[in-house]
């Protein structure tokens, strides 16, 4: 896989939201830009956080357990953060190091930490580990998508996640050979890889960039309800000149989107 998304699908934007100051004097996330210069373009932080539940925590008595339970659902329940999209997935029965997913979106990584913070006050909270989190933004491709006559400067800046039920994440990152290459040729290559992509138009392709936020280059995010053409994807874009210049591109996750009352029903 690679930066471009592949889906001729495109996630519409939101408008610039007004000028506003976050506490301590910083600028708010998509303040409005100065009186006659061009709109800003919000862009937005990304994050997915996988959490595993201690053993420990399924041999308390089943009063501590109907308790802490009560207390963690009740916080997710609640006012979430201002701005803040949260998304539940379950990877119980498919990964032996996580058990479910937060995949969550906001124009601040403060509500990232609030809400992290909320969770960790909790008595579940307690036995939560993050075996593996991940940072990015979202930030408009360089590549030309020729196939796409809506690819414009807002598309790819804004995520509506959630539309389907299987979502496949895995970090990604290039070989350093491949931004040496001139970016025509690039663009050469990557029109094989969308042309790819085109062909499985179940599959939704969020792209998000890491670049100095987190180890990896992207965090990339298909969503579908078809496993199997997720799966045709990937083979197939392997036999493209594209995946050669791909350095890493594990641990992969495959989620299915679960309310929290379900995932906790599957733990305990």
């Amino acid at each position: 896989m690679s930066e471009q998304a592949v889906s001729p699908q495109q996630t519409p934007s939101a408008p610039a939201s007004p000028a506003a100051s976050a506490p301590g004097g910083r600028p708010q996330p998509g303040a409005a830009p100065a009186q006659g210069s061009a709109p800003a373009i919000q862009r937005q932080f990304v994050n997915f956080s996988f959490y595993k539940l201690d053993p420990a925590f399924r041999r308390l008595d089943d009063h501590e357990k109907i308790q802490a339970r009560s207390e963690f659902l009740k916080m997710f329940q609640g006012q979430p953060e201002p701005g803040m999209i949260c998304l539940t997935y379950s990877t119980v029965g498919l990964r032996g190091d996580a058990d479910f997913l937060l995949w969550r979106i906001s124009l601040s990584t403060d509500a990232f930490q609030q809400h992290t913070q909320r969770m960790n006050m909790t008595r579940l909270g307690a036995y939560l580990t993050t075996p593996h989190s991940f940072l990015s933004m979202t930030k408009r491709s360089m590549y030309v998508d020729k196939l796409d006559p809506f690819h414009t400067a807002e598309s790819r800046t804004h995520i509506i996640p959630g539309k389907r039920k299987y979502l496949f994440i895995y970090p990604f990152v290039k070989t350093r050979d491949w931004y040496l290459l001139p970016l025509p040729e690039r663009q050469g290559i990557m029109d094989v890889h969308i042309r790819v992509g085109n062909k499985y138009p179940s599959v939704k392709l969020n792209t998000t960039y890491s670049f100095g936020l987190d180890d990896q280059d992207f965090v990339v995010a298909f969503e579908t309800e078809e496993p199997k053409d997720f799966l045709d994807l990937v083979m197939e874009l392997r036999e493209t000149q594209s995946s050669k210049y791909t350095q890493r591109d594990t641990p992969i996750f495959t989620c299915v989107q679960t309310p929290m009352e379900n995932v906790l029903d599957q733990l305990f």
